[in-house]
């Protein structure tokens, strides 16, 4: 299985030099929260390996190989994990040798809306037509990134005991939750996806 996870890393080898320029170009730009930048990072990697999987024939070698469904799925959910602590790594690094400031809590809401993120789009990739899923991907991330902020911003001016009860969490406990709800969440489209791939023909 982890040999699944290496084949996507010697996939990717010619982009990661392109990915690593555009982290650096919002990093360097300034213009843009260091959430959004971890966000970025971590998201556009797991994408674009499971872009590669997209074609019939490449399911079909797959599945020739000896690992299971199952295991083919598991790749796919635990290189997303590698793939986002590397790239928080990465532009952790980036950021602090270009005096870019940031924080725990920059890398924890990015990190955890990549999850978040990857958890729908992962079992969709596999119900949507081939050659689909990535522009769904972008698509989707730019309506989010549109409509989420107002959202948000909307709901926290008027549900004021909602805001006030989460400002006045904990630290530990408000990112404990956040993890738990996380995991929950993640392991819930992992065995979703299982289920949609173990049934799917190619």
């Amino acid at each position: 299985m982890f040999n699944l996870i290496k084949r996507d890393f010697i996939l990717l080898k010619r982009q990661l030099l392109v990915f690593l320029l555009l982290i650096l170009f919002f990093v360097l730009m300034g213009k843009h929260d260091p959430a959004f930048i971890f966000l970025l990072a971590s998201i556009i990697i797991p994408v674009n390996t499971i872009a590669y999987d997209e074609k019939p024939e490449t399911n079909i070698l797959l599945n020739s190989l000896p690992y299971t469904r199952n295991e083919i799925i598991a790749s796919r959910f635990l290189g997303a994990i590698v793939f986002i602590i590397l790239a928080t790594g990465v532009t952790s690094a980036l950021m602090y040798i270009f005096n870019r400031p940031f924080s725990i809590p920059d890398i924890a809401i990015g990190s955890s809306i990549a999850l978040l993120l990857l958890s729908l789009y992962l079992p969709m990739s596999y119900i949507i037509k081939p050659g689909y899923s990535s522009p769904f991907a972008l698509v989707s991330f730019l309506v989010l990134a549109g409509i989420v902020p107002p959202i948000v911003s909307y709901f926290g001016e008027r549900l004021t005991s909602l805001t006030d009860f989460l400002v006045n969490l904990p630290v530990s406990i408000f990112y404990t939750s956040a993890l738990v709800l996380g995991i929950v969440f993640y392991g819930t489209s992992w065995g979703l996806t299982t289920f949609i791939y173990r049934r799917k023909a190619f």
